[in-house]
C-alpha cells in the first residue's frame, strides 16, 4: 500500500526534474526541445510510478533486529549489531540510521549497503558509555530505494531496547583471564618477590630455574637425590575493603569517565583479585555520611553483591566527611584489614582537614590513600607561555602539579603508603600495591 508520509524523493529524482525543466525552458526557444521535454515529463512520471510500485508492492519489505550485550561495561567499547533481511525480489539499496540512547548525543550514525533479493546484511559498530544507568534505544530507521533510485521508502522498525550499564566487567574479565593464565605482567602488573618468613608454608616441590635458592630444603634434597625447595603462599583469609568517596571531588571527568567511575572499576577488579588470593573482599561508600556497607566475604555471590552496590553509586556533590567514615569503619570492621581509600585531594590544606581521621584509621588497619594526578594539566605545561596571561596560567598549573606531590609526601611522612597516579593507570597501580603488600606480609 502506497503511503505518502513514508515516501521521499531522492537527489536523483530532483536532478532528473531539473533536467526536464531546463529542456522545457529550452522549448520556448527551439520547438523540438518542447516535444523532447514533454516526452521527458512522461518518462519521469512513468519511472516514478514504476519505482513506487517496486518499493510499495510488498507490505513488509524489510525486517530488522538489533543485537547487543544484555548489559554494557562502563568505559569500554561494547558491540552492537543490526541485522537486516530483505523481502524484496530485486536488489535494493538501504540507508540505515540507528536511534542511539540520548546519553551518547549522537544522531548521525548511518550505514549504507546494497542487499540482493531475499538476502541478509549485518551492520556492526561499538558504543562506549561513560555513565552507569539505563540506556534506551529507539527505532531503526531504514530508507530503501530500488535500482531506479527516484524514491526512498522509510521503514521505522520498532527495535526499542533498554540496556543497563554496569561497572567495567570487561576489564574485570580481562584481569581474571590474565590471573588464571599467570600473565598479569602483560597488563603492567609487577612480579614481587615473596618474603618467606611472612608467608604460609604450602608444600615441598622440585627446584626449577628461577626458584629462590634460599628456600632449598636440604633434608628433602638428600632424601630424594635431587634439589627440592619449600614453596610458600601468601597469608589467606585477610580482609580487603575498598572505601570509595562519592563526594563532589570525585565528579571530575577524564576521558569521559568521572574519577568515581575509575575508582568503581578499579574496586571491582581488586575485589576479584583479592578473592582469588583467598582473601575476603568488602566495600564501603561514603561522602558526608556512609551510604553502603558490604561486609568482607569470599562466599559465592559476593562479587555480584559488590557489582550491584557499585552500579547504583553516584556523586552527590557534598563535602567528604572522614570523621563519619572513621566511625563507620570502627563499627563495621573489627579485624585488621587493608583499606584502599579512594578519594582525591586538590590542596595540602584539604588533606590536613582530613588527615587526623585517616591517621586514626591507620592505628588499627593498613590504610592506602589513593588519589589522582590531573592529567589535563599536562597539556598546559607543554605549552610555552607567549604573553602575561599565558604565563600566569602556566604558573598556576605548575603550582597545582607541585601541590599533588606535596600531598603525597605529606601522606608518606605520616606513615601512609599513598598511591598517586593517572586515572587511566589506577587499576594497575592498585593491583601492584596489593600484591606488594601481600608479598611483604605487612598486613
Amino acid at each position: 500500500m502506497f503511503r505518502l508520509r513514508t515516501t521521499f524523493l531522492t537527489q536523483r529524482a530532483f536532478r532528473a526534474g531539473w533536467v526536464v525543466v531546463l529542456v522545457l525552458i529550452g522549448g520556448w526557444f527551439w520547438a523540438p526541445l518542447l516535444v523532447a521535454g514533454k516526452l521527458a515529463v512522461l518518462g519521469l512520471v512513468v519511472a516514478l510510478i514504476a519505482d513506487a510500485f517496486l518499493l510499495h508492492g510488498k507490505r513488509t519489505g524489510l525486517a530488522a533486529a538489533r543485537r547487543t550485550l544484555e548489559r554494557w561495561s562502563n568505559g569500554d567499547h561494547n558491540p552492537v549489531t543490526i541485522h537486516l533481511k530483505s523481502e524484496y525480489g530485486t536488489t535494493i539499496s538501504v540507508r540505515v540510521l540507528d536511534e542511539l540512547p540520548v546519553q551518547f548525543q549522537k544522531r548521525d550514525l548511518q550505514f549504507t549497503a546494497s542487499i540482493p533479493a531475499w538476502e541478509r546484511r549485518d551492520f556492526d559498530y561499538t558504543v562506549r558509555p561513560v555513565q552507569r544507568g539505563v540506556y534506551r534505544f529507539g527505532a531503526i530507521q531504514a530508507y530503501v530505494s530500488s535500482e531506479i533510485g527516484l524514491m526512498e521508502r522509510r521503514f521505522s522498525l520498532d527495535a526499542a531496547k533498554e540496556v543497563a550499564v554496569y561497572p567495567s566487567y570487561l576489564q574485570l574479565r580481562k584481569y581474571e583471564l590474565l590471573a588464571i593464565s599467570d600473565r598479569l605482567t602483560l597488563a603492567g602488573i609487577k612480579r614481587v618477590r615473596r618474603v618467606a618468613q611472612n608467608a604460609e608454608f604450602e608444600r615441598i616441590k622440585e627446584y626449577v630455574a628461577g626458584d629462590d635458592r634460599r628456600t632449598v630444603n636440604w633434608k628433602a634434597t638428600a632424601r630424594r637425590g635431587r634439589m627440592m625447595v619449600n614453596q610458600y603462599q601468601d597469608e589467606r583469609a585477610q580482609q580487603v575493603f575498598a572505601l570509595i568517596d562519592t563526594g563532589r571531588i570525585m565528579k571530575m571527568p577524564f576521558e569521559g569517565l568521572s574519577l568515581l567511575d575509575y575508582a568503581i572499576n578499579a574496586s571491582l577488579v581488586i575485589s576479584s583479585i583479592a578473592m582469588r588470593k583467598e582473601d575476603r573482599a568488602g566495600l564501603i561508600t561514603y561522602s558526608d555520611k556512609v551510604q553502603d556497607v558490604v561486609q568482607a566475604s569470599r562466599q559465592r555471590g559476593q562479587m555480584q553483591k559488590i557489582m550491584q552496590v557499585l552500579y547504583k553509586q553516584g556523586t552527590d556533590h557534598r563535602e567528604t566527611d572522614m570523621e563519619a567514615l572513621f566511625v563507620a569503619v570502627r563499627r563495621n570492621i573489627h579485624q585488621r584489614s587493608l583499606l584502599l581509600l579512594f578519594t582525591n585531594f586538590e590542596s595540602v590544606s584539604a588533606l590536613k582537614r582530613q588527615l587526623p581521621y585517616i591517621q586514626r584509621l591507620a592505628r588499627q588497619h593498613l590504610v592506602v590513600p589513593i588519589f589522582f594526578l590531573n592529567t589535563e594539566l599536562d597539556k598546559d605545561l607543554q605549552m610555552r607561555p607567549t604573553d602575561t596571561e599565558a604565563l600566569y596560567i602556566h604558573t598556576l598549573t605548575e603550582r597545582a602539579v607541585h601541590e599533588k606531590r606535596l600531598i603525597a609526601r605529606e601522606l608518606e611522612r605520616s606513615g601512609l603508603p599513598a598511591i598517586l597516579c593517572k586515572p587511566e593507570d589506577l587499576t594497575v597501580s592498585v593491583i601492584n600495591r596489593y600484591l606488594q603488600i601481600k608479598a611483604r606480609g605487612v598486613l
